[in-house]
């Protein structure tokens, strides 16, 4: 075992927490594009992925997403570290020295309750990355059955292939006869993952009341630009925390995810301008978000020249991207697939091209090009498979979508009995009660009427 380094442990810890931290930036970022009445709910998505996907991580995601093989490296054991069994740090090791118990990088030094923080955040954030193409329709009940059924299926399963010696890894097929395809930080395992389940349970979800008929415009820009900012800050312990430690590779991470976020918020704007004639707020956050996304395979692999390319392409490639939705007749509400999974598959497949070490424009064969193509197809392919078959058991279990007059009232009010701006409540409550939260109300005052007619809102 290697002696502890506590540097590299307080900075993936530090990491951990920046990461986490890009789930309430993300609930910000997803609440401030939907309508009012359906703020609250999709706050809540984000947040109760913190809570299942937190327990269920513990007790048997990171044994499936790092413990050995099982399946023919499709996915690890998950009764090996069931609990996080033998994962506990130990703290004397030979002569009394503080030593990282099963470190994952045997020269890192960071303790694996360090790594399995750092490995949870990831988890989280995935789920909720979804929660976007499903945004004013789906049962709350549903999702929180699916953010457990799902991460267990196809998280956890993708990440052992990728990250924990699995089907993807240098080890596995395409590693030992072509060449290792390259993930930094989750472009394939996070974001291609989540995007295709977005279009896919969109697609099983089907449209929102009033798609294309009445407007459904963000009720609150401040609110995403805000959120796109936390995660943008957030992002650096997300690429940089990925290097394993403290070191010249974590700033390469860091530089690359600031260039590559730029360029890529400049290229979306640039393409805005040219077809809207407009450059606006949502498009500066959701071209950064754009660039975040690609960058997050490369960031390590990549000279900031390339960051800035990688960048730009995605950015532009995005902004075109969401498009398509509209021509398909697909609801993915707040652009899930054009964003992480076009995005994710820019910067996985671009890895090809820019890797200082094995891509095309340094001279390397076309083999690190294939290896890229090849993990995102499985990417995709295993991801959309899984949830189809996940998101048709749930349907039909206990449904998927909301009831119809839920869906017109808001989802805020007839499922969570809140409203995120319910000032007249709180004026006839008094200061300072919570009286228009739990419910109470003045004798002769009616209940919230249904809020259809503030769908322009």
């Amino acid at each position: 075992m290697a002696p502890l380094d506590t540097g590299n442990n307080a900075w993936m810890l530090t990491s951990a927490a920046l990461v986490l931290l890009m789930t309430p930036g993300l609930a910000f970022f997803y609440g401030g594009m939907v309508r009012r009445k359906n703020v609250i709910n999709m706050l809540m998505m984000s947040f109760s992925a913190m809570g299942t996907v937190g327990v269920v991580y513990v007790l048997w995601g990171y044994s499936m997403s790092f413990s050995g093989n099982i399946l023919g490296g499709l996915v690890g054991n998950p009764f090996t570290s069931f609990g996080l069994a033998g994962q506990f740090p130990e703290f004397l090791g030979p002569g009394g020295a503080e030593t990282a118990g099963n470190s994952f990088d045997g020269g890192s030094g960071v303790t694996s309750m360090a790594f399995v923080a750092f490995q949870l955040t990831f988890a989280i954030i995935t789920v909720a990355l979804i929660s976007g193409s499903v945004a004013d329709r789906m049962k709350f009940s549903s999702w929180l059955v699916l953010s457990v059924v799902w991460v267990t299926v196809t998280y956890f399963p993708l990440a052992h292939m990728v990250w924990g010696g699995g089907l993807l890894s240098a080890d596995g097929p395409v590693g030992r006869h072509l060449i290792a395809p390259m993930d930094f930080a989750g472009g394939t395992v996070v974001h291609i993952d989540a995007g295709v389940a977005g279009v896919v349970l969109a697609f099983l979800l089907g449209r929102r009341k009033g798609y294309r008929k009445d407007p459904m415009r963000p009720h609150n820009v401040p609110f995403v630009m805000l959120g796109a900012g936390l995660l943008w800050f957030g992002w650096f312990g997300f690429n940089a925390g990925s290097a394993g430690n403290a070191s010249g590779l974590a700033g390469l991470a860091w530089i690359n995810t600031s260039t590559a976020t730029s360029a890529a918020m400049i290229g979306w704007l640039a393409v805005e301008r040219i077809r809207d004639r407009h450059a606006t707020g949502v498009g500066a956050a959701s071209g950064a978000v754009a660039g975040l996304v690609a960058i997050t395979p490369a960031a390590g692999f990549v000279s900031p020249i390339g960051s800035i390319a990688i960048g730009a392409i995605a950015g532009a490639t995005c902004a075109w991207a969401i498009g398509l939705k509209n021509r398909l007749g697909l609801d993915d509400s707040l652009d899930v697939g054009g964003v992480h999974l076009v995005g994710g598959f820019v910067g996985t497949v671009l890895i090809g091209f820019f890797s200082t070490s094995t891509g095309l424009f340094y001279g390397s064969d076309g083999r690190q090009l294939l290896a890229q193509v090849i993990a995102a197809a499985a990417a995709i392919a295993y991801s959309g498979v899984t949830t189809l078959i996940v998101g048709l058991a749930i349907k039909k279990a206990m449904g998927l979508r909301a009831a119809t007059d839920d869906e017109l009232e808001g989802l805020d009010v007839a499922i969570h009995g809140e409203s995120a701006y319910d000032l007249e409540g709180a004026s006839l409550g008094g200061s300072g009660t919570l009286s228009h939260v739990f419910g109470s109300r003045p004798p002769g005052e009616s209940a919230p009427r249904s809020t259809h007619q503030e769908v322009t809102a």
